[in-house]
């Protein structure tokens, strides 16, 4: 019997130059991303606390919400620790609260996270009458985001302090203000400080530049997550194939041979798969080909030895007559066995425990002390000819050498079960599975009226082993054999 040919292949890109084409795809779009959020939301504004919203708090002991800046909150401290070196802008500053509280500077104190930030610019006329938005620290600050300095918005002007009046011509005052996190600090007659600090931000809340990054991780993980799946799908799928075509060649050697489709590498182990499925199946057929070569064979010298005996004297007659019965029901056995097993399997959809009601209420009706107990319903794709033959096989051991047979059906982890018990003598631990081999007799059934020729449970394994489940005996406590079989459900 030929195997069937396999399905034309459709090859697809090998699966290296997949991997690699998805993580090309990952990095450019995650770039692509983050270049577009970059350039098209603007910088986010940094906070700033003006000069009026600090002096606020230290005059009125209360919290004052920051028009660009958390809440200014008041504490008080036994010590605060020194300051950077002042320089203009934080001289000036400091001049500024001290006017505002009426205190000297020397007892001010001001402590910031990244340095000295301040920026107290001025617009003034320029040369042609326009506005010079120049200023701040001889240094400059730092470039922020978006390639501007980090200085103040646009219509932040600087002087030493807070300033009032009409506004000159061509330009505008406005109040000095501070960048970032800092703690201010005013000594008090009793050594202790009076801090003024930006309300601690809670745990979950994320910075401008923070929420830029989990926008552009978030983005990023939505843009490639489509690819990302529809490669894992390429890459399980075969797998999964695989693993089917595995357990289909366990319970059907003769199953339909893998569809040659996928990567390259994919190909070639279907292919493999494949041939691999093909040898085993020959294997197989030609052995069992062999057997029923070698048992039709034997019957034409049988056949001339019974003709034979009828010479031989009267005594050893009998004896080699029987001998010869017992070499013909072998190969007839021998003959069935192969037949079976060779048999193009029917699958079909068929419940257990009415199966094994028919065959139970059969062995009944010719006064087998057979019963069954009521089970589950239980439904599973079999071929019935052979499941009857299995669950017929256990029934007539259990009769024949236990003397009894009690049927059960039940589902267990996923399996059907079908347990067939008897009261005999049950089997010897070490003959447990010796007794499935082809033509293995346990002591028990050496009788040649009684026992039988030994194929009876090699049969019944391999029924359930095409079916993908299998056999296995049990000694019970209580006395006699448990048979117990196990189909997938």
């Amino acid at each position: 019997m030929s195997p069937p040919a396999p399905a034309a292949s459709r090859s697809a890109a090998p699966l290296f130059v997949q991997a690699l084409g998805l993580v090309i795809i990952t990095l450019v779009a995650a770039q692509l991303i983050a270049i577009v959020v970059i350039f098209t939301l603007p910088p986010p504004p940094p906070e700033f606390y003006r000069l009026s919203e600090v002096s606020r708090v230290l005059k009125t002991g209360e919290s004052v919400q920051a028009r660009d800046g958390r809440m200014l909150i008041l504490r008080q401290r036994g010590a605060l620790g020194m300051g950077l070196p002042d320089n203009p802008r934080r001289a000036e500053f400091k001049a500024g609260i001290g006017r505002a509280l009426d205190v000297p500077p020397s007892r001010i104190e001001i402590l910031t996270d990244n340095g000295p930030r301040f920026f107290v610019r001025s617009l003034r006329q320029d040369k042609r009458g326009g506005e010079d938005r120049r200023g701040g620290d001889p240094g400059g600050p730092p470039p922020g985001p978006g390639g501007r300095g980090e200085g103040p918005p646009p219509n932040a002007a600087d002087g030493p302090g807070p300033r009032s009046g009409p506004r000159p011509p061509g330009g505008r005052f406005e109040e000095p203000f501070i960048f970032g996190g800092f703690k201010l600090g005013v000594r008090q007659a009793d050594g202790q400080w009076m801090v003024v600090e930006p309300k601690p931000a809670p745990p979950w809340r994320f910075d401008s530049w923070q929420q830029r990054i989990l926008l552009i991780l978030g983005l990023s993980v939505l843009a490639v997550s489509p690819l990302a799946w529809l490669f894992a799908r390429r890459l399980s799928g075969p797998i999964s194939a695989f693993a089917d075509a595995a357990e289909r060649l366990g319970r059907d050697p003769r199953a339909p041979p893998l569809e040659l489709s996928g990567s390259a590498e994919v190909i070639a182990a279907s292919n493999a798969f494949n041939m691999m499925q093909a040898r085993l199946r020959r294997y197989v057929e030609d052995r069992t080909t062999m057997i029923g070569a070698i048992a039709h064979d034997l019957r034409t010298p049988l056949t001339r030895l019974r003709f034979r005996i009828e010479a031989a004297p009267d005594d050893i007659r009998g004896k080699l007559a029987a001998d010869i019965d017992q070499m013909e029901a072998m190969i007839s056995a021998a003959l069935a066995f192969v037949r079976d097993t060779t048999r193009p399997a029917d699958r079909t959809r068929l419940e257990l425990a009415s199966l094994l009601e028919s065959v139970i209420d059969e062995v009944a009706e010719t006064g087998g002390a057979a019963v069954v107990e009521r089970g589950e319903k239980i439904v599973i794709n079999g071929d019935p000819l052979a499941l009857k033959r299995l669950i017929a096989n256990l029934v007539e051991n259990a009769l024949k050498y236990g003397g009894s047979a009690r049927g059960r059906v039940f589902a267990e982890a996923g399996q059907a079960v079908i347990e067939i018990d008897d009261d005999g003598p049950g089997v010897p631990p070490s003959e447990l599975e010796r007794v499935f081999e082809p033509f293995f007799r346990g002591e028990p059934s050496r009788n040649r009226e009684t026992g039988g020729i030994g194929l009876g449970l090699a049969v019944v394994r391999s029924l359930a082993r095409a079916h993908g489940g299998d056999v296995i005996l049990l000694n019970r406590p209580e006395g006699g054999l448990r048979a117990r079989v196990t189909l997938p459900l």
